[in-house]
């Protein structure tokens, strides 16, 4: 795709779409077209270009000195960039553009480099994850094709999968968790990362995967009996009712713990069954893992 709105640099840079019109109208560096009844719309070069400039923005460079800047100049401002946060928010922009330029090498160099760098938990909180946020939001808004999506998607999934099969051998503990995605949900990586969390600390996993019922569920739980079923909601169908799915699993699953974690459970206000419990920050997923 190549017509973003607006609202979809907003969302994705950070920038309020009013201090975007105003830099238009002060400043060279967005020219955006419109169409024939003059509604603005930006190409990949432009959103490539919001993204940077934001990035030294929030660093500390005036749009006025940016405005200035050749792309040379421009470009090495963005390497010299060090603060933390910077060089995270650096990396998620590289990999936005990689896969809006569809380049599968790129994508997976700067992942390679961040995991070596510093490691498959750190790299997934810090730049998997906070990626994914984004390309969802193009992905919402019609601005990229699920292949796009996809393709970055199993980039992600290959290097998750890639740290559960080296993980070191660890004393195994005697405690089994059941990891499974209900109908509707297919975004599995969340879980994935779980899975990769669980087995560190020498935990028995059965993962079952995206898309399952739960008779299916139920046979794996009578012959396996885990000691926890785990979910982790990330986006499902419209036709995905959360509390339905709470009060079938508690029902289901009276003496099984069960564990939920995901964007679901932020919004989720009512009384929860004692069985159920959500995890809704990284820190506490992380806690349930190595506290077993």
């Amino acid at each position: 795709m190549d017509a973003y709105t607006i609202k979809d640099l907003e969302n994705l840079s950070g920038v309020k779409a009013h201090t975007i019109r105003i830099w238009e109208q002060r400043y060279n560096f967005l020219k955006p077209c419109r169409t024939c009844t003059n509604i603005r719309y930006y190409s990949n070069e432009e959103l490539k270009k919001l993204l940077n400039i934001a990035l030294l923005n929030r660093n500390g460079f005036k749009i006025s000195h940016i405005n200035k800047m050749c792309e040379t100049e421009l470009k090495q401002k963005l390497l010299s960039l060090t603060q933390l946060e910077a060089c995270y928010e650096k990396k998620i922009n590289a990999l936005v553009q990689a896969m809006i330029d569809l380049n599968t090498t790129e994508l997976e160099s700067i992942l390679d480099k961040c995991i070596a760098a510093d490691g498959i938990e750190k790299t997934a909180t810090q730049i998997m994850f906070p990626f994914l946020l984004k390309i969802g939001i193009l992905w919402q808004a019609n601005e990229i094709i699920p292949a796009q999506q996809n393709l970055a998607s199993n980039i992600i999934r290959k290097k998750i999968v890639l740290a559960i099969e080296g993980i070191p051998p660890v004393p195994p503990k005697n405690k089994t968790v059941l990891l499974f995605l209900p109908e509707g949900e297919h975004h599995e990586l969340g879980l994935l990362f779980v899975s990769y969390l669980l087995k560190k600390q020498g935990v028995e996993t059965i993962y079952l995967g995206s898309d399952i019922k739960l008779s299916d569920v139920e046979y794996i739980v009578k012959h396996k009996k885990p000691d926890y079923i785990y979910s982790h909601l990330t986006c499902v169908n419209p036709k995905f009712c959360f509390e339905k799915f709470v009060d079938a699993v508690a029902k289901n699953f009276p003496d099984t713990k069960i564990i939920i974690s995901g964007k679901l459970t932020h919004s989720y206000e009512k009384r929860t069954p004692s069985s159920i419990k959500f995890k809704r920050s990284f820190d506490e997923i992380v806690e349930f893992s190595t506290t077993l």
